[in-house]
């Protein structure tokens, strides 16, 4: 994709103009160059200031101009491929590709036997991690749940390590201490043999702090990110209302600041550096001071700056497929339906969501088989109604005549598993008398079955026994750190 051109923009859903674009890009480098944004980061003020940037060192804020952003923006990959374990590539960032991935980071799971919530132990890590590499639409793994039966110091490093044991599809992660991204690196490095910063097999998502702030963490998991070649999503968290202005675009604009000055850092450290145009911002509910995810005002937010990131010729990532529901229930089904189908309309090209409930705290493995569909249905509407000449069937429409049939035709062989998607028997399309027969069964209780049969029929994705041995020398040794402080 070209740098500032408008004509990357080929989104089926479009809910910025060009001048809207213009002028919320505007804002954002009048923002930099007034304001600036905080660093607190020591190596990131030095970087900046060695750079020619106007740092005020004291409150820890760097002011980036016009020409730092345009020359970031152009130096940074239109491009990304994404690896598994096995070495095979399998995500193509660019253009308006779209791949999904469940939600990360919950601190609660929602028990598929007793329907309550509880803490997540690392053998649920290891179900869910084998669960996801079993469904068709859901692309890549994430670290998806925060374990509870480990220190909570190495708890980034232990769920990546917990992935890598088990499961083969790439991962999108993140660190939530500063070492604990060097062993998450040295990990991807022995699945890789040394080759994660030209095989890359995982995303790290760094977070700026609302509204205009890099805490000491992030800032450096970013700077690492880029000194390693390993991909980083920025994903900027405004909440309207409450860490960002109320207005929809004011939030985009102060989403636009924070992901420019990531960007800029990261070429600035390593140019060509990785780097994903991302987010997770939401609205905020006045009224139970809450942050709801299946908002229809957050996902437009995510669906506009997704077309920032594209008219800057990046790659691009929202949060998208979750629920503000407790339980997997309608509202659980429609709030998800509403994110999954227009991020896919936007071409927005890492979904991250599925399974998700209970805004970002809660993964259901019932709701991420019964997401996994609705990525199915979604990924088909966005392939469109291909008009050529056999699609329009002309001649057969006039051979079979008024008052024929098309179902022993060739052309209807030849053409219904291309046209039609066909659903797993999550969802019900089965005559009244036959679903009566299988025990009236409704959506959950199905989705509960298919879970049981998954994890029941497959087995944890073995590493070789070597590989294994480095990851496990690797874990031991930080929790070692731990101990010996």
């Amino acid at each position: 994709m070209n740098k500032f051109d408008f004509s990357n923009i080929k989104s089926k859903l479009q809910l910025l103009t060009k001048e809207d674009i213009e002028k919320i890009h505007s804002s954002a480098i009048k923002i930099l160059e007034k304001t600036g944004i905080m660093f607190d980061n020591k190596e990131a003020l030095k970087i900046f200031n060695e750079n020619g940037f106007e740092v005020n060192f004291e409150k820890k804020i760097v002011k980036i101009n016009e020409e730092a952003i345009k020359e970031a923006i152009i130096k940074a990959p239109s491009k990304i491929i994404i690896y598994d374990r096995n070495g095979k590539e399998c995500l193509f960032l660019e253009e308006n590709n779209v791949y999904y991935n469940p939600g990360s980071a919950a601190i609660n799971i929602f028990d598929i036997e007793t329907n309550n919530i509880r803490k997540p132990t690392s053998k649920d890590l290891e179900k869910f991690s084998i669960l996801v590499d079993s469904l068709s639409y859901i692309h890549a793994q994430s670290t998806a749940l925060i374990v509870s039966d480990v220190p909570k110091i190495i708890s980034d490093r232990y769920r990546l390590y917990i992935i890598l044991k088990n499961a083969i599809k790439p991962i999108i992660t993140g660190a939530f201490t500063i070492d604990g991204l060097h062993d998450m690196v040295k990990m991807l490095n022995v699945i890789t043999d040394g080759k994660v910063h030209e095989k890359p097999i995982a995303i790290f998502d760094v977070c700026p702090s609302p509204p205009l702030m890099w805490s000491e963490i992030t800032s450096q998991n970013l700077i690492d990110c880029a000194k390693y070649m390993v991909p980083a999503e920025i994903v900027p968290m405004p909440l309207s209302g409450a860490t960002s202005p109320v207005t929809l675009t004011g939030t985009i604009v102060q989403h636009t600041v924070e992901a420019l000055s990531g960007i800029v850092l990261s070429q600035i450290v390593n140019p060509k550096a990785p780097i994903i145009y991302g987010g997770s911002p939401a609205i905020f509910d006045m009224r139970y001071g809450t942050t709801p995810m299946g908002a229809i005002e957050t996902i437009m937010i995510d669906c506009s700056y997704s077309l920032i990131g594209k008219y800057y010729g990046l790659p691009t990532h929202a949060y998208l497929g979750l629920s503000d529901s407790k339980i997997v229930d309608i509202q659980a089904g429609f709030e998800s339906t509403i994110g999954i189908i227009l991020g896919a309309l936007t071409g927005i090209n890492v979904i991250s969501g599925p399974g998700m409930i209970d805004f970002e705290s809660c993964q259901s493995m019932e709701k991420l088989v019964i997401d996994n569909e609705v990525c199915g249905m979604a990924l088909r509407l966005i392939k469109g109604i291909k008009v050529i000449e056999d699609s329009l069937a002309i001649e057969l429409i006039e051979k079979i005549g008024p008052g024929g049939q098309f179902l022993t035709s060739k052309h209807t062989l030849e053409w219904f598993k291309k046209e039609l998607f066909i659903p797993s028997e999550i969802i019900d399309r089965l005559e009244r008398k036959a679903w009566i027969e299988k025990n009236q069964k409704d959506c959950i209780q199905r989705a509960k079955e298919i879970v049981r049969k998954i994890l029941e029929e497959n087995k944890p994705k073995i590493l070789e026994p070597e590989k294994e041995e480095e990851l496990n020398r690797i874990i031991k040794n930080s929790i070692k750190r731990y101990e010996d402080k």
